[in-house]
């Protein structure tokens, strides 16, 4: 009998479904929905760095993605054999004591501070700053050695202190905190015992400072020097951790009914994007897979071997299993990739939005509607093709890709962008070009950083929207790199990631590394260093990196 899984990939902007074939791996349909209450960008607030989501917006897409891509397949339901959700990270939400997230509580359901807190929210910086300061002067364990040395602001234990610090009324409520991964499969299985719930390890091992070396997470005295919530809070959080190859649990009554699977249908622990991701490209030992979208992820694996008990500093954390059981999965990544070139583009619309496509007594509101299209359809293209025309003896400004901080290497969310060498020679192009180039250079920071602690890298695998869609930006990147780059040829590598694992958990297939062979993505572009640029590309990077030593020591002094 045929067989099917569904992968669910929660983005920041929109969670996409995708139902595969097990036997062919091929992908029969799939589904997007961009969440409404996000797109409002209803309680958020971009100059305090707040970027919160509504569950209600997570728990709409699940159904109608999975809905959508039942009925694009004509597929019976039940032949779907297993689920496997994968989403961004950090994310946390309060919950009661049910489970049930604090936003759909009477009473909270306007409160941002109730909302799931998005990976890009930085409101706990000054959080973070503590956790790093206490990790090394408390006396015990520094939790955070396995986290590259530095804890985040995007990262668990800081947004709840932050959350809980800032409001009572959700403090006294949140009975517990759930990553994003983890609330929408226990939604979704039938045992809703929260104290047994299989967490995942990729979600706290990455973020929440878990290992099982010291017995899980934080000690309660650890804590307790942050806030006698977060104390209280570690018993009713978990101990045990579990790699998303492995059953939370078989889909509940309610939800089977609803989307019109069978209730043997196995539901997989949850993970996050990049992770999945990695696993959809056919991830390799020696491979550095980079999710590239509004941020990135970068991930590798290594055997126990070559890691061992090293620990690799400035990066975003070192767990087994987090990707591909029985290796070791490292994480890096930019805080903002392609929100760089989406802020610049934000930055030069600002006159089109308030000024042509206001002009209702020259234009008709169809006209508008039509403009709006194609600007849109040709605004990045379109400045892609000038900059790429550029000659190298142009002056091209330099910029730095910290537009929303630095998340790797040595993680530090008070760093602020910067451009430099303007002159009135400098266009829309040349800054476009600058910024290219810096995100670019973000990139090989993180990159020598790997190479620099004796993790090996021969080849660089791109997923993601900006991987398919800018020749201009992964030549560049291969450039700057020197090194090849595959593009895999699926827009949903998360998501095929997660049906891997689906396809693991429902005992479909052995394991992980088998199943991606079949269920993983193929390969449609490879783009090679040019000798002639690498040299020019060495050059630019040198001044990238006096720019960065130079902002960074002035926001230094001034903190």
């Amino acid at each position: 009998m045929e067989t099917y899984v569904i992968g669910l990939d929660y983005g920041t902007d929109s969670v996409r479904a995708v139902l595969v074939d097990t036997t062919s791996g091929k992908e029969l349909a799939s589904d997007t929905f961009w969440y409404p209450r996000w797109k409002k960008q209803l309680y958020c607030d971009a100059s305090l760095n707040r970027f919160r989501q509504h569950p209600l917006d997570h728990i709409e897409g699940l159904e109608k993605t999975i809905k959508g891509v039942i009925e694009k397949s004509g597929v019976n339901g039940e032949a779907v054999k297993g689920i496997c959700i994968d989403t961004t990270g950090s994310s946390p939400v309060p919950v009661t004591e049910d489970g049930t997230p604090l936003a759909l509580v009477e009473g909270f359901t306007d409160n941002p501070n109730a909302m799931m807190v998005l990976w890009k929210d930085h409101t706990a910086i000054k959080e973070a700053n503590e956790i790093n300061e206490l990790a090394e002067t408390w006396g015990g364990e520094n939790y955070t050695k396995y986290e590259g040395g530095i804890y985040s602001s995007e990262w668990f234990w800081a947004k709840i202190t932050h959350i809980v610090r800032e409001d009572e009324a959700v403090k006294n409520a949140a009975y517990s905190w759930m990553e994003h991964c983890d609330i929408m499969t226990y939604i979704l299985i039938e045992d809703t015992d929260l104290a047994s719930f299989k967490r995942s390890r990729c979600g706290a091992g990455h973020k929440a400072m878990w290992h099982e070396s010291w017995g899980g997470l934080p000690s309660e005295e650890f804590l307790g020097k942050l806030h006698p919530y977060c104390a209280d809070l570690r018993s009713r959080l978990y101990n045990e951790t579990y790699t998303s190859d492995e059953v939370a649990g078989k889909i509940s009554k309610e939800w089977a009914s609803k989307l019109g699977l069978s209730e043997d249908t196995v539901i997989a622990v949850g993970t996050f994007d990049a992770h999945s991701g990695a696993v959809g490209a056919k991830v390799e030992e020696h491979a550095l897979v980079r999710v590239m979208g509004t941020s990135t992820c970068d991930i590798i694996v290594s055997p126990y071997d070559v890691v061992g008990d090293k620990t690799v500093r400035g990066i975003c954390g070192q767990v087994d299993g987090s990707v591909i059981p029985g290796m070791v999965g490292l994480e890096a990544g930019q805080s903002a990739f392609g929100d760089v070139l989406a802020w610049f583009k934000n930055v030069l619309s600002w006159p089109l939005n308030h000024l042509v496509y206001n002009s209702s007594e020259v234009l008709s509101e169809e006209q508008i509607a039509a403009l709006k299209e194609e600007v849109d359809k040709k605004f990045i293209k379109e400045l892609a093709a000038e900059a790429e025309a550029l000659e190298l003896n142009e002056s091209i400004p330099v910029a730095l890709d910290w537009i929303n901080g630095r998340r790797t290497p040595d993680a530090n969310q008070e760093l602020k962008s910067a451009i430099s060498n303007l002159s009135l020679g400098s266009k829309a192009p040349h800054i476009f070009k600058a910024l290219v180039n810096s995100i670019c250079f973000g990139a090989k920071e993180i990159v020598d950083r790997f190479k620099e602690e004796g993790v090996e890298i021969k080849t660089v695998i791109g997923i993601g929207g900006v991987a398919r869609k800018s020749a201009y930006i992964m030549q560049t990147l291969a450039n700057t790199l020197n090194m090849p780059i595959k593009v895999a040829a699926s827009d949903e590598a998360p998501a095929l990631g997660s049906a891997v694992y689906a396809a693991v958990a429902a005992g479909i297939y052995e394991d992980v590394i088998t199943a991606s062979k079949t269920l993983g993505s193929d390969f449609e572009a490879e783009y090679y260093p040019q000798p002639e640029m690498v040299g020019e590309f060495e050059k630019q990077m040198a001044a990238y990196k006096e720019l960065s030593h130079f902002v960074e020591e002035s926001i230094t002094k001034k903190s």
